[in-house]
């Protein structure tokens, strides 16, 4: 049935949890819901999409893993040098680790075949070649998985819970 973004006292994102497991949030009073799409769990209790808890909890910053998946979302799956989507896409090392450049967020792009054959050894600087956006660490794991969903089109009530979008 789906997905509820779960969202703290704050309204906040939190989580993303099951719809069964909202609905028992609910039906034990430890949440209340926000948003529904209009679907019945029962006759009386609409399926929900988001929820908020009643009682704010502290929550660890979560490090977002460096992985090719994670990259080619962060940079909307298109090259940061020329813009082109398609299967082709690879990754890119900004400083090249032939010269020191290292896997990392602020150093790793998503390129096209054309582009990174094109910028080669260099910087983008050296291959006169414009970066669309600088790369960087992306600041939140829940930040990120929530965007994963509102771009696919499912969920985009939850776009308002969502700072920065």
């Amino acid at each position: 049935m789906g997905k509820v973004l779960v969202l703290n006292a704050s309204y906040e994102p939190l989580n993303i949890t099951s719809w069964r497991r909202a609905v028992v949030l609910l039906i034990k009073g430890k949440a209340e819901q926000v948003e529904h799409n209009g679907k019945f769990v029962y006759a009386d209790t609409p399926l929900p999409t988001v929820i908020r808890l009643r009682h704010y909890v502290r929550v660890p910053y979560k490090e977002i893993p460096l992985t090719r998946r994670n990259i080619l979302h962060r940079d909307g799956h298109s090259c940061q040098y020329c813009g082109c989507t398609g299967d082709d896409l690879t990754l890119d090392h900004v400083i090249p680790r032939s010269r020191g450049g290292e896997d990392t967020w602020e150093n790793i792009v998503t390129a096209c075949v054309r582009c990174n054959v094109k910028k080669g050894n260099r910087t983008p600087k050296e291959a006169n070649m414009a970066m669309r956006q600088q790369p960087h660490k992306p600041y939140s794991g829940l930040y990120f998985e929530v965007t994963k969903h509102i771009k696919s089109g499912v969920h985009q009530e939850w776009q308002k819970y969502v700072i920065g979008s």
